[in-house]
């Protein structure tokens, strides 16, 4: 089998679903253009910014995409390629993008807030509370992990630092360029042009320059653009840079189709399916806990109900932003299982342990980037530095989102202090800051992440409960919510019985707490929707006459 025939079948079934099974999934939501999004209602040209939908799918996308997408599917692939591509196809449609789009649009009908404060709305202010303790200690740990692999990566390669610097000030350029010619229609365009063209440009340019500083200078150095592009406004750095962005892998994604089509690489791994593997564990839970982002993440969520749905002009926007955007990232993750299925299993086995994915992943699809007549090794460089560039965008964006989930839990808290938090974004922000760093200073992340994949899923699993809710209440038929909602669930409660019982047996009883902690969480969580679900339905109904 060659990967064309790969790479061609997984774009019609996407291709399809969105048109198919998306257009079942609109309806459902009842997405009408008559409703006044949150970015006009509430625009204050800091966080509410009404924007052109390509734009914010260039956020949307760059900052759900970051190496997720690309890490775990070759991992998985552990298991067998098959099984991986089949998750990724199967949960991207039914999983990944209804849990996008719902996440979204349950924000935009809740002025734009946090799946935190839809929990609070649907579930409680118990649930709420839950709810943001978790997602802010994991926003706090994804900012502490991003910051220390961009450091390490700028430490090892001052051409990808130089290539980044330079994209920061081309998007702060793009920013007030745009914003001074919004009034324009074709100014738009022009502006977008010589933007991609020089981005380009400078990914040249960076490998002949590079800058290089000690890996503690590059921390601060992160953290504090992390900052200052929490406390700015979308529209004059993180939102110009993440949409200069995508064209980064957009353009690695048409690179990446095109090179197949002309190297026409075969298919050398075999087909079989491994049951377990002595590393990872068992296909179940692992597999779907290894591949989130391509198939479903929680993470996803948290962008959607965060920054991008106070960028959306109008409701029919989150069909290409929600719905597309998902459907492109598992495309994306499709690409990563195709660049290291083309050598044996035994080779992939052997480079997996002395390489890593993304070096895997530079290495397969630089040489098939290569049949264009390109240098390999600019090719692999370019497609590191693209890693390496929506990591960085990862990292501004959990900054932001951090602010708002940290703002959003104060707002509750009637003291000065509360007050100060929830009202005051420079001090929310530098709250967030102090943590990463403190976090990073204690090196305690290194021991933490092996739980995350668990606890992203988890995240998964009660975004859609707060979604399926938020839909019963309005007598809405969630079906199509509930069945992910439960499969989700258990998959991260099996995943985190298994790790706390594993790490108990060694004797590592503080990952064995968090894990039962983590567990308790959930199940709390949903005891709490079922109780406001059986209130609801017991209150008298009204007869129509």
């Amino acid at each position: 089998m060659s990967l064309i025939t790969l790479f061609l079948f997984s774009a019609i079934i996407l291709f399809a679903a969105y048109f198919l099974y998306g257009k079942y999934v609109f309806k459902k939501f009842k997405i009408n253009d008559d409703n006044v999004t949150p970015s006009h209602t509430l625009e204050d040209g800091i966080d509410y910014v009404p924007s052109k939908p390509i734009v914010v799918l260039g956020h949307h996308f760059a900052s759900i995409a970051g190496a997720g997408p690309i890490v775990g599917p070759i991992i998985a692939v552990t298991f067998g390629w098959i099984p991986a591509v089949i998750w990724i196809l199967v949960g991207g449609i039914f999983f990944g993008a209804v849990h996008d789009l719902g996440s979204m649009v349950a924000s935009l009908r809740n002025e734009g807030k946090s799946i935190g404060v839809i929990i609070q709305n649907n579930i409680g202010k118990r649930g709420k509370q839950l709810f943001i303790l978790f997602s802010f200690s994991t926003l706090i740990l994804i900012i502490g992990v991003f910051a220390d692999i961009i450091a390490k990566t700028f430490v090892n390669n001052g051409g990808v630092a130089s290539a980044s610097i330079f994209f920061i000030v081309l998007a702060i350029l793009f920013g007030i360029v745009n914003r001074r010619t919004s009034h324009k229609k074709s100014a738009f365009l022009i502006v977008s042009v010589i933007g991609v063209v020089l981005m380009y440009y400078f990914v040249y340019l960076g490998m002949q320059l590079p800058f290089v500083l000690d890996y503690q200078v590059w921390i601060y150095v992160l953290l504090g653009y992390a900052f200052l592009a929490s406390v700015t406004p979308v529209s004059l750095l993180l939102q110009p840079r993440d949409y200069l962005n995508s064209f980064l892998l957009y353009g690695l994604i048409l690179f990446a189709v095109v090179g197949v089509m002309v190297a026409d690489p075969v298919i050398e791994m075999d087909s079989e399916i491994h049951i377990s593997s002595d590393s990872l564990g068992y296909i179940f839970p692992v597999l779907f806990v290894t591949i989130a982002c391509g198939a479903i993440s929680g993470f996803h969520s948290l962008v959607a109900s965060g920054t991008t749905s106070k960028q959306i002009d109008k409701e029919s926007d989150v069909k290409l932003v929600g719905f597309g955007g998902m459907l492109i990232e598992s495309f994306l993750a499709i690409i990563s299982v195709g660049a290291v299925i083309v050598i044996s299993r035994q080779d992939y086995i052997s480079n997996l342990a002395s390489k890593g994915p993304v070096t895997m992943f530079a290495d397969g699809l630089g040489s098939i980037i290569a049949a264009l007549g390109i240098s390999e090794s600019f090719a692999v460089g370019f497609v590191a530095l693209t890693v390496s560039a929506f990591a960085l965008t990862t990292l501004d964006t959990c900054t932001r989102l951090a602010r708002f989930t940290l703002q959003e839990y104060f707002e509750d808290v009637k003291n000065p202090v509360g007050a100060k938090i929830s009202q005051n974004r420079y001090v929310s922000t530098s709250i967030v800051v102090v943590l990463s760093v403190l976090l990073l200073q204690s090196g305690e992340f290194t021991t933490l992440w092996p739980i995350f994949g668990s606890a992203n899923q988890l995240l998964a699993a009660l975004a859609l409960l707060a979604v399926a809710v938020w839909l019963i209440r309005k007598k809405v038929n969630a079906t199509f919510v509930t069945i992910p909602m439960f499969f989700m669930f258990s998959v991260t409660l099996t995943s985190l019985g298994l790790f706390a019982w594993k790490n108990f047996q060694e004797k590592v009883y503080v990952l064995s707490l968090i894990a039962a902690l983590l567990f308790v969480l959930s199940i709390a969580l949903f005891v709490l929707a079922r109780k406001s679900l059986k209130t609801e339905l017991e209150k008298p109904q009204k007869v129509l006459k």
